[in-house]
């Protein structure tokens, strides 16, 4: 697979997402989860992206039990600073706390060190440069070799690379979830921080492929982006990527990451999936070069759904 690079760090054009083996999308068969990890490094993919907060431990203890063996093949992102317990989610960036987190990821993964280590969410509480601070004495002690944020806005980041150098800078970012480029992809540009969207298949609905209802544990059940009219609108702008993939004939995911790939060399989505075919499609979408006429007509869709209610609801909390 064609490798890209998120600062200093080289990797893949495309990672894998693994939230969904743990949480969000209603339940998951481990050995399934550890077979689609396998088959992802089996065609290329080298991001394997976890992270402290999915299902409390569980997620990392997959992906260490699922790289077992493979560690060189793999570039390993994980994240800390959400924490869910039995009274709720809250966030720590405390820098007194830094290290016990990492050494906890580094135990649940069974490896020695992590490739790319996130602050998951800023603590209000703590000013976002000190919380760097103290992971870029991970760095010093070899526990993290490169340093990412997710979901900051562009303040945050320039105040963090005043700290340290940042690799990578995580957020959603899809055809149906354009808002980053707002703001935070021209301040990452600028400061030189490699991009990683997540959700670049919009949770599922950019696929063509949602399930007929949204079972328990599900939390797409509360985006608006798949309730009534909206939804019936964004199927709409679906059938007109389904034309694109039929005249490249591709799947309809495969140009919406042919589409987000296309957006610079610095970006690096992670697309989550369960199936190890679906690894496979999503893997092929590297190779897709979509013509200067259907990228206009992609940037030209307007799709539907009330994105502050649902960055309130989704971004800060269920990632």
């Amino acid at each position: 697979m064609e490798q890209r690079h998120l600062g200093g760090l080289a990797t893949s054009a495309l990672g894998l997402g693994c939230m969904g083996f743990s949480q969000a999308y209603g339940p998951a068969d481990d050995e399934q989860s550890v077979a689609t990890v396998r088959a992802a490094l089996d065609l290329g993919v080298t991001l394997i992206d976890t992270a402290m907060s999915y299902g409390r431990g569980h997620n990392e203890r997959l992906i260490g039990r699922a790289i077992t063996g493979r560690r060189a093949e793999v570039v390993l992102a994980t994240k800390f600073g959400i924490v869910r317990g039995e009274h709720g989610v809250e966030l720590d960036g405390r820098p007194e706390h830094v290290r016990g987190h990492c050494e906890a990821s580094l135990n649940r993964l069974g490896v020695d060190t992590i490739d790319l280590y996130y602050l998951h969410r800023v603590d209000p509480a703590v000013p976002v440069a000190e919380t760097v601070g103290a992971m870029a004495e991970l760095v010093t002690a070899g526990k993290v070799r490169h340093l990412g944020l997710s979901e900051v806005d562009p303040r945050q980041l320039e105040q963090a690379v005043r700290v340290h150098p940042i690799a990578a800078v995580q957020f959603e970012w899809s055809l149906s979830w354009r808002e980053p480029e707002r703001d935070v992809v021209p301040a990452a540009r600028r400061l030189g921080v490699g991009l990683v969207p997540y959700s670049p298949l919009g949770r599922g609905l950019l696929t063509g492929a949602l399930p007929a209802s949204f079972g328990d544990g599900d939390f797409r059940a509360g985006d608006p982006r798949f309730a009534g009219p909206n939804l019936a609108a964004n199927l709409a702008l679906v059938r007109e990527l389904a034309a694109i993939a039929e005249a490249h004939r591709i799947g309809v995911g495969q140009v919406a990451l042919a589409w987000l790939l296309a957006r610079g060399p610095d970006v690096v989505p992670i697309p989550g999936t369960r199936s190890p075919a679906r690894i496979a499609e999503n893997a092929a979408a590297a190779r897709v070069r979509l013509t200067d006429a259907d990228l206009a007509a992609l940037d030209a869709q307007d799709w539907h759904g009330d994105r502050r209610s649902f960055a309130a609801h989704g971004t800060s909390r269920t990632r």
